[in-house]
């Protein structure tokens, strides 16, 4: 009896310490690597110069004009840019999912051409283009200040107009046909049916895809650092307080007050997501559109030209590297290849390996607290699924900001991380966390539940059911995680703009540096070699999938 009972006890304890593992890592992980530095960051930005603990600095920063400037710039470029992109996001979603265009993958492929590149590349077209030794500029003879607000617009528009027009696409796939054919039978117009069913049926989707773009913009440093000028926003007043002026407490202020936006826009927007999903029938029947000239010729010519301005935008960067002398001398040359400043290409290779690092220690932590967080119960998981979708809300200066605060202190056992290649790679884990984390989650309830008992039946620990059930079952969201993990690592700025330093940096921050110190034509070479790197990526997580689906 006692000898049957042994080995069921040493399994069971077997599976707790498994499960407990999976658990404590990620959330220490988190503790230490994200509630620690936000935490320190609050307490410099109520340090006084004195060494005193107050509201000194809040006061100072509330009373001064360039503070309440930078804060009106932000918030009129935010909305600016989130109605623009909202009105464009909704053409190129709608012409996509309602109508009948040419070519709507490679649509939405030209729309995304932002994600593979770095913030600041749209700063950088816009600068070939409409700059003051732009192509356009040059060749029509137009004074253009491209420099400043218009600028900012175009290329923070460019920037998140990926990410609206996803969400808004996924609000409208998840229209009922039979809605729609009720209000044909009626006799109702194209025009009433838009306004009356789809308009409805889609504000929760707009509404979360408008706070998005909010977020996005309004914490955005690399298209403010290229084309910003002298316009000044929150994200660069952090920006020249820590480096223009080495005022880390102020800095610490403007972070703190930056934050309340962005939290702000985050709540509003996973309520508004939550709202569009959870009103969604399960027997709701997809809409097929017919096509219809009247409509779909016009949408067709609508989203192609909001297409076209990221297209020309990345396309101008890279043949712009290849120029000999913009915009003078069209002859092509690889000579700004030959990138001798600002570290040469070892921040590149660095980059990559640090974007490694990120992938593969993100999609564990993530699939490790993930599968833990299933066994749990509901009352002990939403805490932690709350905890888990703060780093979304932080902006990326913000993030970086903390680190230093956090980990450059010696007489701590972290400072041993400070200014190494691992800590931009955890920087970058904590940065994209949420987004990673909601993958993961679907992934996972994506799982057969009959598998899963199978195994258990047949007497698997939980390692076994890891290895030989639930991880075959979803490779395809792991990989995905790591992909997403690496590319978001490659072209990254704001979280490590404040974690390089002289032996580690990153190409996006080379590209910057570049860029600041006149070489545009190399600082575009930089950012195609970052580019092709990033659609390489896509490229073999693309066949990594397709693999993985024949294998099934």
């Amino acid at each position: 009896m006692s000898a049957t009972a042994a080995p069921a006890r040493r399994e069971f304890d077997t599976d707790k310490l498994f499960l407990g593992f999976c658990l404590i890592v990620p959330l220490a992980a988190l503790a230490i690597f994200f509630a620690y530095p936000l935490l320190t960051v609050v307490m410099r930005s109520l340090t006084e110069s004195d060494g005193g603990i107050g509201l000194g600095n809040y006061v100072r920063i509330l009373h001064a004009p360039s503070f309440w400037r930078a804060t009106f710039n932000s918030l009129v470029m935010s909305l600016s840019t989130t109605a623009a992109v909202l009105i464009c996001g909704l053409v190129v979603a709608y012409a996509v999912h309602r109508c009948r265009v040419p070519g709507r993958a490679l649509l939405i492929g030209a729309v995304s051409l932002p994600l593979l590149a770095p913030s600041l590349v749209q700063g950088l077209g816009l600068i070939f283009l409409l700059g003051r030794n732009g192509i356009i500029t040059k060749t029509t003879g137009l004074d253009i200040n491209i420099y400043g607000f218009w600028g900012l617009l175009i290329a923070n528009g460019l920037y998140a107009l990926p990410q609206a027009v996803l969400i808004i696409g996924a609000a409208l796939r998840a229209a009922d046909a039979r809605i729609y054919e009720a209000a044909e039978i009626l006799g109702t117009s194209g025009f009433r049916k838009f306004i009356d069913i789809t308009v409805p049926n889609i504000k929760f989707g707009l509404l979360s895809a408008g706070f998005i773009v909010f977020t996005v913009t309004i914490t955005d440093f690399g298209n403010a650092a290229t084309i910003g000028g002298d316009y000044a926003i929150l994200a660069t007043e952090i920006y020249n307080q820590v480096v223009g002026q080495m005022n880390f407490n102020m800095g610490a202020v403007v972070g703190i007050l930056l934050l309340l936006p962005t939290v702000l826009s985050f709540y509003l927007e996973r309520v508004a997501s939550q709202r569009q999903f959870g009103s969604v029938s399960d027997s709701a029947v997809p809409l097929v559109p017919v096509f219809t000239p009247k409509r779909d010729v016009p949408m067709a010519f609508a989203a192609w030209l909001v297409a076209l301005l990221p297209i020309v935008t990345v396309a101008i960067v890279v043949f712009g590297s290849f120029v000999w002398l913009w915009p003078y001398r069209f002859d092509l040359t690889l000579r700004h290849y030959a990138v001798k400043v600002a570290g040469g290409y070892d921040p590149l290779w660095t980059t990559v390996q640090i974007s490694v690092v990120a992938g593969v220690i993100g999609s564990f932590m993530l699939f490790a607290l993930g599968f833990s967080l299933q066994r749990l119960p509901r009352h002990v998981v939403k805490p932690i699924y709350f905890i888990c979708l703060l780093p979304a809300a932080v902006p990326g200066l913000v993030l970086g900001l903390a680190y230093i605060f956090a980990f450059n202190v010696p007489s701590l056992p972290v400072y041993a991380l400070y200014g190494t290649a691992t800590l931009l790679a955890i920087c970058n884990v904590t940065h994209y966390w949420t987004q990673g984390f909601l993958t993961t989650m679907t992934g996972l309830r994506q799982v057969p539940p009959t598998l899963e008992e199978t195994a258990s039946c047949l007497g698997a620990g939980l390692p076994r059911l890891v290895r030989d059930v639930i991880v075959p079952s979803m490779a395809p969201t792991l990989v995905s995680v790591f992909f997403f993990m690496f590319m978001r690592s490659m072209v990254t700025l704001s979280a490590v703009i404040f974690l390089v330093t002289a032996s580690v940096s990153v190409a996006s921050v080379s590209i910057m540096r570049l860029d600041e110190a006149g070489f545009t034509s190399q600082a575009a070479a930089y950012a195609t070699c970052t580019m092709g790197i990033v659609v390489a990526a896509s490229a073999l997580m693309r066949v990594s999938l397709w693999v993985l689906s024949r294998k099934k």
